[in-house]
C-alpha cells in the first residue's frame, strides 16, 4: 500500500472533459483567492470557462480584451467610462498555448495575484494536455 503525500492529493476533482477541468480549476482559484468571479476569456471576448456569478464572468470576459490592452479609452467619453471603472478592479493575464491566447481575468479577492498564477498555470496544463 502506498500513501500519497499532500502534494499527489492536492486535487480532489478532476476531469477528463476540459470544460468541467478548468471550472474546477477556476472555482479552486477563486476560493483560494476568496475572489468575486474569476474566467477564461478568448481575443474576442466570449467566456471559454469561469466560476462566479454568471452575469460577472460574462461581463469580465467581454471587458477582457480592452483591459489587456492597456490604457484605452471611450472614444467621445466626457466621464469615467466602464473599462476605467474595471481596470481599478480587475487583473488580466494573457496565458499562452501553443501560439494561441486566452485571458484569464479575475475580480475581487485580497489573495488575486495569487490564485491567479495559480490559476495560469493549471489553465495552461489542462489544455496543454487535451492539445497532444
Amino acid at each position: 500500500m502506498t500513501s500519497m503525500t499532500f502534494l499527489e492529493d492536492r486535487r480532489r476533482k478532476r476531469s477528463q472533459d476540459p470544460l468541467v477541468a478548468l471550472h474546477y480549476q477556476l472555482a479552486q482559484a477563486r476560493q483560494e483567492g476568496r475572489l468575486e468571479a474569476i474566467v477564461i476569456a478568448d481575443d474576442a471576448g466570449v467566456v471559454v470557462a469561469g466560476a462566479g456569478a454568471w452575469a460577472v464572468c460574462e461581463e469580465l470576459a467581454a471587458y477582457a480584451p480592452l483591459l489587456a490592452q492597456g490604457v484605452w479609452t471611450e472614444p467621445g467619453m466626457a466621464t469615467q467610462s466602464r473599462v476605467a471603472e474595471l481596470r481599478t478592479e480587475v487583473d488580466v493575464q494573457p496565458v499562452e498555448l501553443d501560439g494561441q491566447r486566452v485571458l484569464l481575468c479575475a475580480r475581487g479577492g485580497w489573495m488575486r495575484a495569487m490564485a491567479m498564477e495559480r490559476a495560469a498555470e493549471g489553465v495552461a496544463r489542462i489544455l496543454t494536455a487535451r492539445a497532444a
